[in-house]
Protein backbone atom coordinates (compact mmCIF):
# COMPACT_ATOMS: atom_id res chain seq x y z
CA UNK A 1 0.00 0.00 0.00
CA UNK A 2 2.87 2.29 0.83
CA UNK A 3 4.32 1.51 -2.48
CA UNK A 4 0.97 2.61 -4.55
CA UNK A 5 0.56 6.11 -2.30
CA UNK A 6 4.46 6.32 -3.13
CA UNK A 7 3.75 6.15 -7.00
CA UNK A 8 0.62 7.96 -6.96
CA UNK A 9 2.31 11.02 -5.33
CA UNK A 10 5.11 10.72 -7.57
CA UNK A 11 3.22 10.56 -10.55
CA UNK A 12 0.76 13.85 -9.14
CA UNK A 13 3.46 15.75 -8.94
CA UNK A 14 5.46 15.27 -11.77
CA UNK A 15 3.05 15.94 -14.64
CA UNK A 16 1.83 18.89 -12.21
CA UNK A 17 5.29 20.36 -13.40
CA UNK A 18 4.08 20.69 -17.00
CA UNK A 19 1.09 23.06 -15.81
CA UNK A 20 1.33 26.67 -17.46
CA UNK A 21 -1.59 27.67 -14.29
CA UNK A 22 -2.26 26.85 -10.19
CA UNK A 23 -5.51 25.75 -11.64
CA UNK A 24 -3.89 22.87 -14.04
CA UNK A 25 -1.46 22.09 -10.92
CA UNK A 26 -4.36 21.66 -8.89
CA UNK A 27 -6.53 19.80 -11.05
CA UNK A 28 -3.66 17.09 -11.81
CA UNK A 29 -2.71 16.84 -7.66
CA UNK A 30 -6.23 16.79 -6.78
CA UNK A 31 -7.08 13.89 -9.15
CA UNK A 32 -4.14 11.91 -8.22
CA UNK A 33 -4.70 12.38 -4.10
CA UNK A 34 -9.23 12.34 -4.78
CA UNK A 35 -8.29 8.56 -6.50
CA UNK A 36 -5.93 7.58 -4.01
CA UNK A 37 -8.34 8.67 -1.00
CA UNK A 38 -11.71 7.38 -2.83
CA UNK A 39 -9.88 3.97 -4.21
CA UNK A 40 -9.21 3.26 -0.43
CA UNK A 41 -12.28 3.83 0.55
CA UNK A 42 -13.76 2.07 -2.15
CA UNK A 43 -11.72 -0.96 -0.94
CA UNK A 44 -12.63 -0.58 2.63
CA UNK A 45 -16.13 -0.76 2.25
CA UNK A 46 -16.08 -4.18 1.44
CA UNK A 47 -17.93 -4.81 -1.50
CA UNK A 48 -15.43 -4.24 -3.77
CA UNK A 49 -15.95 -1.08 -5.39
CA UNK A 50 -12.01 0.11 -5.21
CA UNK A 51 -11.98 1.48 -9.12
CA UNK A 52 -15.53 3.09 -8.82
CA UNK A 53 -14.57 4.69 -5.53
CA UNK A 54 -11.23 5.51 -7.26
CA UNK A 55 -12.72 7.45 -10.23
CA UNK A 56 -15.54 9.29 -8.05
CA UNK A 57 -12.24 10.25 -6.24
CA UNK A 58 -10.50 11.89 -9.34
CA UNK A 59 -13.40 13.66 -10.62
CA UNK A 60 -13.89 15.17 -7.57
CA UNK A 61 -10.75 15.86 -6.55
CA UNK A 62 -9.72 17.28 -10.20
CA UNK A 63 -12.88 19.87 -9.30
CA UNK A 64 -11.70 20.90 -5.80
CA UNK A 65 -8.18 21.54 -6.91
CA UNK A 66 -8.71 22.93 -10.03
CA UNK A 67 -11.52 25.19 -8.41
CA UNK A 68 -8.49 26.44 -5.33
CA UNK A 69 -5.99 26.43 -8.41
CA UNK A 70 -8.10 28.86 -9.99
CA UNK A 71 -8.95 31.19 -7.56
CA UNK A 72 -4.98 31.08 -6.53
CA UNK A 73 -4.56 32.55 -9.99
CA UNK A 74 -6.55 35.32 -9.70
CA UNK A 75 -5.22 36.40 -6.55
CA UNK A 76 -1.94 36.68 -8.37
CA UNK A 77 -3.41 38.17 -11.03
CA UNK A 78 -4.94 40.95 -8.85
CA UNK A 79 -1.43 41.37 -7.54
CA UNK A 80 0.29 41.99 -10.16
CA UNK A 81 -2.42 44.30 -11.23
CA UNK A 82 -1.85 45.98 -7.66
CA UNK A 83 1.72 45.93 -8.43
CA UNK A 84 1.85 47.71 -12.09
CA UNK A 85 -0.41 50.26 -11.26
CA UNK A 86 1.93 51.50 -8.31
CA UNK A 87 4.85 51.43 -10.86
CA UNK A 88 2.85 53.50 -13.26
CA UNK A 89 1.39 55.90 -10.86
CA UNK A 90 5.28 56.16 -9.53
CA UNK A 91 6.80 56.99 -12.65
CA UNK A 92 3.72 59.02 -14.32
CA UNK A 93 2.40 62.08 -13.32
CA UNK A 94 -1.82 62.67 -13.93
CA UNK A 95 -1.56 63.58 -17.27
CA UNK A 96 0.49 60.70 -18.39
CA UNK A 97 4.01 62.55 -18.84
CA UNK A 98 6.70 60.48 -17.60
CA UNK A 99 7.89 61.96 -14.05
CA UNK A 100 11.74 59.74 -14.28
Amino acid sequence: MRKTITLVVLAAMSLSIGCESKAGNGALIGAGVGALAGGIIGNNTGSGHTAGGAAIGAGVGAIGGALIGHSMDESDKKKEQARYTSDYDKNFDSQGRRIR
